[in-house]
């Protein structure tokens, strides 16, 4: 019995996504206590540390998906586990580049100043790249929400389209 869970990737990935929401409120943050006298150095710390532990858990999803790959793959085709795995690359890749500009943003003068203004707009775009990285691995984890069968004849998908469920028997006969 493992104390880990299997598949492992579901579990890991919501940290990386969940940082990726917070990176942007936080470095936002380190930019108005800087502003209000705080040393940069000190508040740029936190936004910094979080864009790290995102690089991390980051490269842990993308580890853990590659060795799930191949049981997805076999279920829902090549071409969507691709396309998630080449959106993960490309967030792991851009993560990268916000960090390393944010981490210019310990240096003096206004290069530091640049660099966590770039790095807090960085963040902005990382949170629209993660998006993407989520939306398609949601079709992964839940092919039947995006396929036709499930788009109801008015055009929403909103709900899913029902056809021969137990449901279906309940007429909703509230005569009284």
């Amino acid at each position: 019995m493992s104390i880990l869970p299997t598949p492992l990737h579901p579990a890991i990935v919501h940290l990386p996504i969940a940082i990726a929401v917070l990176a942007p409120l936080f470095a936002l943050a380190a930019l108005w206590a800087i502003r209000r006298g705080i040393t940069p150095r000190w508040a740029w710390s936190v936004p910094v540390a979080l864009l790290a532990v995102l690089m991390v858990s980051g490269w842990a999803a993308l580890q853990t998906g590659d060795a799930d790959h191949e049981r997805v793959e076999d279920r829902l085709g090549e071409q969507v586990v691709e396309t998630h795995e080449e959106a993960a690359e490309a967030f792991l890749a851009f993560a990268g580049a916000v960090l390393g500009i944010s981490a210019a943003g310990f240096l003096a003068g206004r290069a530091g100043s640049a660099a966590r203004v770039i790095g807090t707009v960085g963040t902005v775009a990382l949170l629209a790249v993660g998006y993407n990285v989520g939306h398609t691995g949601g079709k992964l984890a839940y092919p039947d929400a995006t396929s036709p069968a499930t788009v109801s004849a008015g055009g929403s998908s909103s709900e899913p389209a029902r056809s021969g469920t137990a449901d279906d028997d309940d007429d909703d006969d509230d005569d009284n």
